[in-house]
């Protein structure tokens, strides 16, 4: 944080009003649940962005981003629309956001500064609308429930980006806490408890270096794909109201009824529902090791029925059934690429790391990216 005002006031010629952190996230379990008003093991990570403001007169809003010395500027009343390949649309969609709900906000410079890895699955995007959304709030007086944040990020990618998301991304880098997964209900969108991990386990991030962009994959097809199957069940019982409420047997009774591909996205989705509600009851049982089997469980439905892994995906999560000191692997996020998330014995962490880079690179003849993470808290803003 000093860092970021140091260098605001170096290119600014003033100190900043506010500055808000905002951290990225994991998904630990639960993918693909949220937008079909399940329940998701998340965490809040430590590494941030962070969002330094200060109030200018005009309609001239300028941006500045330290890490790769990139610089926008857009006017107040010209952001109806996102321009494209624009970091600042995520920006930019927050106010927009703000405007449905009747509050305007001034002109401003800013500046933001990330150690989130970018397209990577850790939701550099959601991290950069929640820092934007608290330091409007600190800088123009903003009083809303956190929650509600979580729902103004969602719709900067929901109505703004075009991407048909749910709220996990938001609600863990506004909720998390540290040392804590966060267990959430998408149906009720609260934080119905944290989870801690045992201690002496971590999780490594392995990034595939696929990017993914979101937008243009297949994520909204696979959303589509829950909704029909939510509407071939209502006309079995009309009780239904999303994927949340079909148990596994009722799924596999009427699998005729069902599109095949339909079928299989639904099969991971409720299945990834269950292994949320038994992972978190191992986690408070201290059962590790039958929680790291959950995660290679989810990682097969991702590859088999909902098919948003890809080949270096797989290739990282099989060689982590290899390599002494991880207990489960499985991508995390969206898919199509991105991380991989690995539950190790912290002991073992800095050489599974290594052996991991050196195997990946021999099966793939590509490098990958480890982080060792902490769990962080969630998003804060202090005024200067």
């Amino acid at each position: 944080m000093s860092n970021i005002t140091d260098m605001f006031k170096a290119h600014y010629g003033k100190s900043p009003l506010a500055v808000a952190t905002a951290p990225g996230r994991l998904e630990i379990l639960g993918n693909h649940t949220d937008y079909n008003e399940g329940i998701t093991l998340s965490a809040a990570v430590s590494q941030t962005t962070i969002f330094a403001i200060a109030p200018v007169e005009g309609r001239i809003c300028r941006m500045k981003d330290f890490r790769d010395g990139s610089e926008k500027q857009f006017n107040l009343d010209e952001i109806d629309a996102p321009a494209p390949k624009d970091w600042s649309n995520y920006i930019k969609g927050v106010i927009v956001e703000l405007r449905k709900r009747n509050i305007q906000i001034g002109a401003f410079d800013g500046a933001i500064l990330s150690d989130i890895p970018l397209s990577a699955g850790m939701s550099s995007s959601a991290a950069l609308e929640v820092s934007a959304g608290f330091a409007f709030a600190e800088a123009f007086g903003i009083d809303l429930p956190k929650a509600e944040w979580a729902k103004i990020g969602q719709g900067v990618e929901n109505n703004y980006m075009g991407l048909n998301s749910g709220l996990l991304d938001q609600f863990s880098s506004i909720f998390g806490q540290e040392d804590g997964l966060i267990y959430s209900d998408f149906r009720t969108n609260e934080v119905v408890r944290n989870v801690s991990l045992p201690h002496g386990y971590m999780i490594v991030v392995a990034n595939s270096m696929v990017k993914h962009n979101l937008v243009d994959s297949a994520y909204n097809a696979r959303r589509v794909s829950c909704e029909n199957v939510v509407k071939k069940l209502q006309q079995v019982d009309p009780s239904i109201k999303a994927l949340r409420d079909v148990s596994m047997d009722m799924l596999k009774a009427n699998k005729a009824l069902l599109d095949h591909q339909d079928y299989l996205k639904a099969l991971h989705v409720v299945g990834e529902c269950e292994r949320v509600v038994a992972g978190a009851k191992m986690l408070e049982n201290n059962d590790i090791e039958a929680f790291g089997k959950l995660l290679f469980e989810s990682h097969e439905s991702s590859k088999v029925n909902f098919d948003n892994s890809c080949p270096e995906l797989d290739c990282l999560c099989e060689l982590a059934t290899s390599i002494p000191g991880c207990l489960g692997a499985r991508l995390s996020g969206g898919g199509f690429g991105g991380i991989s998330i690995h539950l190790v014995e912290a002991s073992y962490a800095d050489e599974y790391c290594e052996r991991l880079k050196t195997a990946y690179k021999l099966q793939t003849g590509k490098e990958t990216e480890t982080i060792q993470c902490c769990i962080g808290a969630g998003a804060h803003v202090e005024r200067i």
